[in-house]
């Protein structure tokens, strides 16, 4: 269910239709108490008057005849009212509808999107809760339980840092004076533990006693309470210790390892980790600017594209990546959304080691493969990407449909199979993945790039347009520049779709180089 934006329309739709159900029965109990209320109401009146005078008031056969009337038929009558069910029809619909809904292991899933998100786009706790992101129409507050839950998931995967983070939101929000079901105790508890895990004895001391202000008793806050404060003793001494060490190392020494230091800096200039510039480019940071062109394209001449040339930019120079404007309509882009809606399913991805297609954690959407055959509009978009290309595409893989919800990324990763990876595409029989075609099917609000980490590079999604780079240099070596990655979508909704071209067929439309790397 995770990582599919058209699925989640889809409870949308559900939780709607559970909603109508509601109101349906919360109708029916309130008639059904309003009749039991009226007959409160009619009898309280009644047994007031009769018990001014009880042997008076059944003197009357009238009033003794209803009396048995009341007793014998009317409250059984009332009993039935008041035992009637009218649940049955909300109940049966929330249980067809379960099926459909999220499990927990989606709802995992969602808060580590959301956690994934905050760190990959610097996000404050604060500012996810209020509502307040980039690009969003419908603003969405969280409450306390929200930030609860997703502090006790991080606590779950321990994940403390992010424990503390959202607990300390919880516990900002209830001294507020939101209302809530969480109490301060409990979110101390965690936050407490969450922060003593990280190292921060001092401040976890300082939770505990707060902790145990609201609530002295609490067995586990006074074990708790006893053991940072031995520890916080032991810390300091041996913090004590080691400014004593240092400083009977005397200035000089330290003043020779500072000197060495900061030459060996200067010296030597640590390359920024992938991860960390995966995640700069991302937020539309460290890219580098170059040189580039664009131009009206028609493929040397090709008789498609003689009159009407399409509009080709330049978006990088090495590797050369391409990206061709106005390439795909809005209705060729919702008849390919149509047909893949049905078959959505888990991304996956080549095993390495096997060939073997498998789901994996760091390939976050939902995917489906569409056949030439299955729609002429199919076979008109692979003819497409031949006639701009020059690709044969019979050996291509075929077109394959993916759809990103909130949170889901593709994480740095090359298309083609590497030399320590001969069986990557060993099944399919038609060599290695020669190129890349990416076809952009929405514009996304936030996030969403598609990022190439080792040369800085950034494309950023636009609805209609391709992009293609090779994979592979003409000698038939994997260029390792191309390795890229797919940011996660911070809001709004991503469509893509691709065509992995394979080298198969490619022998005279992309002749075989003789130098290694160009």
């Amino acid at each position: 269910m995770r990582g599919s934006t058209g699925h989640m329309t889809d409870l949308l739709y559900t939780e709607k239709d559970l909603v109508t159900s509601l109101k349906n029965y919360i109708t029916a109990e309130e008639n059904k108490l309003k009749q039991v209320k009226q007959w409160a109401e009619k009898l309280d009146v009644l047994s007031a008057i009769a018990m001014q005078d009880p042997e008076g008031f059944l003197g009357n056969p009238v009033n003794a005849f209803k009396l048995m009337k009341r007793l014998n038929t009317e409250w059984g009558d009332l009993e039935s009212l008041v035992l009637k069910d009218t649940k049955d029809g909300f109940i049966s619909n929330l249980t067809l509808q379960r099926q459909h809904f999220p499990t927990d292991e989606d709802q995992t899933g969602a808060a580590k999107a959301l956690l994934r998100l905050q760190d990959t786009y610097r996000l404050d706790t604060n500012t996810i809760s209020t509502g307040d992101l980039p690009g969003v129409t419908h603003k969405s507050p969280m409450t306390v339980e929200d930030c609860f839950e997703l502090g006790k998931i991080a606590y779950s995967e321990v994940d403390y840092y992010h424990t503390e983070l959202w607990m300390e939101q919880a516990l900002k929000q209830l001294d507020e004076g939101e209302e809530s079901t969480v109490d301060k105790v409990t979110v101390l508890d965690y936050l407490s533990y969450a922060i003593y895990q990280q190292g921060d004895l001092g401040r976890a001391l300082e939770l505990t006693k707060r902790l145990l202000m609201l609530d002295p008793e609490h067995q586990r806050a006074n074990g708790n309470l006893k053991y940072f404060e031995f520890q916080l003793i032991n810390q300091r001494k041996a913090q004590a210790q080691e400014a004593q060490k240092a400083r009977e190392e005397g200035k000089e020494q330290r003043k020779r390892l500072t000197s060495d230091a900061s030459k060996k800096k200067k010296r030597f200039r640590e390359p920024v980790p992938e991860r960390k510039m995966y995640e700069m480019l991302c937020r539309g940071e460290g890219i580098k600017q170059r040189r580039l062109f664009c131009r009206y394209f028609d493929n040397h001449g090709h008789p498609k594209y003689l009159l009407s040339p399409v509009k080709q930019e330049d978006e990088w120079d090495r590797p050369y990546i391409v990206r061709y404007h106005d390439i795909i309509s809005h209705g060729e882009i919702e008849k390919v959304k149509e047909l893949a809606k049905p078959r959505l399913r888990r991304a996956t991805i080549s095993n390495p080691i096997t060939g073997v297609l498998e789901t994996a954690p760091y390939r976050i959407s939902k995917s489906a493969w569409l056949t030439a055959y299955e729609h002429p509009m199919i076979d008109q978009i692979n003819q497409r990407i031949e006639d701009l290309t020059g690709l044969e595409m019979d050996t291509a893989e075929e077109l394959q449909v993916a759809n990103y919800g909130v949170g889901g990324q593709y994480e740095p990763h090359f298309d083609f199979g590497r030399k320590d990876e001969p069986d990557a595409f060993k099944e399919l029989g038609t060599g290695n993945r020669i190129a890349t075609w990416l076809f952009y099917m929405s514009d996304v609000a936030a996030g969403g790039a598609t990022v190439f980490p080792d040369v800085g590079a950034a494309v950023w999604p636009k609805k209609g347009t391709a992009v293609f780079w090779y994979n592979l240099f003409p000698s038939g070596e994997g260029d390792y520049s191309t390795r890229h990655a797919a940011c996660p979508v911070l809001v709004g909704n991503k469509w893509v779709s691709n065509k992995w071209i394979h080298e198969r067929g490619q022998e005279f439309r992309r002749p075989c180089g003789l130098n290694e790397t160009a």
